[in-house]
C-alpha cells in the first residue's frame, strides 16, 4: 500500500478549527503510525504519528490548548479545550518525540493507513 504524502509544515487542525497548526514528521513519516493500548490511549482511540519536539507549530489557538497528564506525568497530552480533540502529546516512551493525532492532518483519512501496529502500553518499559 502506498501511503499519502505528508509534506513538511503540513496543515492540521482540531475538529472545531480553534487550534490551527502545522506538522513536520520524522523522516519515516506516516510509516511511524501506531496505536497504544495503555489505559488512556485505548479510551482515546487515536492513531499517532511521530514528530520531533519542534515538529508541531501552533498557528492559532495556543490559548485553546489544554494539558492532561496522569501516572508518572511524563507524557503531556494536549487537547482543544473547545471541541475536545486530542492534538498531540509528548511521549513517555521517548520524551524527545511528539505523537501527533493523524486524524488532525489535513487531507488524510486515518483509514488510508490500513492496518496500524499497536504499542504495548499496558506493559510499558518505564513501568519495569
Amino acid at each position: 500500500m502506498t501511503l499519502p504524502q505528508i509534506r513538511p509544515n503540513h496543515p492540521a487542525s482540531c475538529h472545531c478549527g480553534a487550534v490551527q497548526f502545522t506538522v513536520t514528521l520524522v523522516p519515516e513519516g506516516l510509516a511511524t503510525a501506531r496505536r497504544c493500548d495503555c489505559s488512556f490511549c485505548r479510551r482515546r482511540g487515536a492513531i499517532a504519528v511521530t514528530a520531533p519536539l519542534d515538529g508541531v507549530k501552533i498557528l492559532t489557538g495556543q490559548d485553546k490548548l489544554t494539558l492532561y497528564q496522569f501516572g508518572t506525568n511524563t507524557a503531556q497530552h494536549h487537547f482543544c479545550a473547545v471541541c475536545g480533540i486530542y492534538i498531540y502529546h509528548r511521549r513517555r516512551s521517548n520524551p524527545n518525540e511528539l505523537g501527533v493525532n493523524v486524524a488532525c492532518l489535513e487531507g488524510l483519512n486515518p483509514r488510508d493507513l490500513g492496518n496500524v501496529k499497536w504499542s504495548d502500553g499496558v506493559n510499558h518499559p518505564s513501568d519495569a
